[in-house]
């Protein structure tokens, strides 16, 4: 089973620089990631910027399709010209067929604001009390849903790369 964790930040650059540990967990076998994005949002700018991770992920990753998606609809940024209000619906209704729901979604939402970003990492087999420990130093907050193998493989079949 899979787990789309988000570790939410309290500095814009915190997610960034969690990814050197997130590539020390991962080389100690205590997390296997399949796909990693960061979110970075500067204060006093409108959206944050958002990169994926390709160097932290496995083959099959889920790819920036898939991210595109999630952080329009997280953080409303229209994607490929979309109106906001019909598409994300649409797209909303996609991601929560596959585990990701609006509750996600919104509590997402509420917590990365201007000043903070966040890292979102799809793992699985993750040694979570050494993960949680070796992110203490930055003490992020922690986000995360669980997605059923069915669901897994539904991601994987819409936008693995």
């Amino acid at each position: 089973m899979a787990t789309l964790t988000v570790w939410k930040f309290d500095t814009p650059s915190g997610a960034g620089n969690a990814t050197k540990t997130l590539k020390d967990l991962a080389s100690q076998n205590l997390i296997v990631i399949h796909d990693a994005a960061v979110v970075e949002w500067e204060e006093g700018k409108k959206k944050p910027q958002t990169k994926q991770m390709s160097n932290l992920a496995a083959a099959g990753a889920l790819g920036g399709a898939f991210w595109g998606m999630l952080f329009g609809l997280i953080f409303l940024v229209p994607l490929l010209g979309a109106a906001i209000g019909a598409a994300t619906g649409a797209l909303s209704a996609s991601l929560a067929d596959v585990g990701i729901d609006d509750k996600f979604i919104a509590s997402v939402r509420d917590r990365v604001t201007p000043g903070t970003s966040a890292l979102f990492v799809m793992s699985t087999d993750a040694v979570m009390d050494k993960v949680r420990d070796a992110f203490a130093d930055e003490n992020p907050e922690l986000i995360f849903t669980n997605l059923d193998n069915d669901q897994e493989k539904a991601l994987k079949e819409v936008f693995g790369e």
